[in-house]
């Protein structure tokens, strides 16, 4: 166990779903939209009357290693070898499924309180978008599977983020009530666009969504946008001439380098920003999750070139707005300095992923990028920043 003299507080952590995590107390009309089927003796997921291969063993008895693709990531891979050669497997530990081992966990690696997310989660509301009653029943399946399997608030120290679906605005409103009336200090929305009734889809900053983030301000809870299937694979398709799902773990070139773009997140929060969602509603709180941070210095950017081409379309200046409104966890490889440089210590959040293979196998361990900061940048980062924006004092509880 790695030792520090601050605590440590860790925004993004990953459960591993059991199968009837999302069917367990779905209504019994939609439940023949989630099924599971053998194909080749292997497990698959279903949804919808169509296979998903996005996760190749969304059972997950069997997962990779903690921090296994982390050299990966880091661009270090002389040999060439792919994601599964990686993985180095091994059977999914318990803690990886329940509360009370994980906080004995969090215990042996040193970690103080981590936000815990969903793993087969971030994949379903794309394949949901033409159904948009059944994506709220799933949602709310989910949230029920979890409270009771993990709890929104787990001794204080293990915040499972219960998921909220914005398609009926109505809905999403009477879902974090829900969540919030049931302890959960943080809620997840995909960053995405949002499905409408008419087949199309539109920005979640757009006034039509504000009953929703009006009660976000008015219960103080940050709304945590983790990276996801944010249905942007569409225009990779459009290049490759081909028809094909979302795939992160069998990536090939020209997809990894749409990946990489980040640009699902970057138009998430321009979109937050022009259509004016922080000026409307000056308590709301996002914090970016396994998104990155490349994306933040090319999004400010744009911010400042089109505020001096119509800073009439502003109530005030974008990157004011970004820089009060918006926590960021960047990647463990990243120039975290120059992130700290642009959005200040205080909007920064450490995060380590795990036990996904792409994270950090040793959570407390400072990585180099993060031990070169002067030490009170490192407390910000590694902890008091995360602690703060979860346990901020809420209104209207």
């Amino acid at each position: 166990m790695t030792e520090h003299r601050f605590q440590i507080w860790d925004a993004d952590n990953h459960l591993y779903e059991t199968t009837d995590a999302y069917t367990r107390y779905l209504p019994k009309e939609y439940r023949g939209a989630i099924q599971w089927i053998q194909v080749d003796g292997l497990t698959k997921l279903m949804i919808k009357g169509r296979l998903t291969d996005t996760i190749p063993n969304p059972t997950y008895e069997v997962v990779a290693s903690p921090g296994a693709w982390a050299d990966y990531f880091r661009g270090i891979n002389p040999e060439g070898k792919s994601l599964r050669e990686l993985a180095n497997p091994i059977r999914c530990p318990d803690e990886f499924r329940n509360a009370e081992q994980r906080l004995r966990l969090l215990d042996a690696q040193g970690i103080h309180a981590c936000v815990m997310f969903p793993t087969t989660g971030g994949m379903l509301e794309e394949r949901m978008t033409d159904d948009i009653e059944l994506t709220h029943a799933v949602a709310h399946a989910y949230n029920q599977w979890l409270l009771e399997e993990w709890g929104f608030d787990y001794a204080g120290r293990i915040f499972a983020t219960p998921i909220i679906t914005l398609p009926d605005v109505d809905k999403a409103v009477d879902e974090l009530n829900w969540c919030v009336e049931n302890g959960a200090r943080a809620v997840l929305v995909n960053p995405r666009p949002v499905a409408t009734v008419t087949g199309r889809t539109t920005s979640m900053g757009q006034p039509y969504f504000d009953p929703f983030w009006k009660r976000v301000e008015q219960l103080g809870i940050p709304v945590l946008m983790h990276a996801c299937d944010s249905g942007y694979d569409r225009y990779s398709r459009d290049w490759e001439g081909k028809s094909a799902e979302y795939t992160p773990f069998k990536p090939d070139a020209f997809r990894t380098i749409v990946y990489e773009d980040a640009r699902s997140i970057l138009d998430t929060c321009a979109a937050l920003v022009a259509y004016g969602v922080f000026t409307r509603h000056p308590g709301v709180r996002v914090g970016v999750i396994e998104n990155g941070g490349s994306w933040v210095p090319r999004l400010l950017d744009l911010f400042e070139r089109v505020y001096k081409k119509m800073p009439g379309e502003f109530a005030e200046h974008p990157v004011e707005q970004f820089k009060r409104h918006i926590w960021v966890n960047p990647f463990h490889e990243e120039d975290l300095a120059g992130l700290i440089d642009l959005i200040g210590a205080d909007r920064v959040l450490f995060g380590s992923d795990f036990p996904h293979p792409e994270g950090l196998a040793e959570p407390a361990k400072l990585t180099p990028e993060i031990a070169a900061l002067p030490e009170p940048t490192i407390e910000a980062v590694m902890g008091r920043n995360l602690r703060d924006l979860l346990t901020a004092v809420p209104n209207g509880r």
